[in-house]
């Protein structure tokens, strides 16, 4: 099986924007997994999930 190369893409022409913006994504999504549990488990009752959206609605 002798497969040909149709196109090849140099190193200058790789640009991987999709690959970063999931990586950011996930990022995100895990910093803000983890500030919700810090607020609501250790921090001692100042801020709730009822809390959190009283005040989000609040302004």
């Amino acid at each position: 099986m002798d497969s040909q190369v149709s196109r090849e893409i140099s190193h200058d022409e790789y640009d991987p924007w999709g690959t970063l913006a999931l990586v950011a994504l996930y990022f995100l999504a895990l910093t803000l997994m983890w500030l919700f549990t810090y607020f609501v488990e250790f921090v001692g009752n100042d801020l709730t999930v009822f809390g959190t959206i009283v005040s989000v609605m609040a302004g």
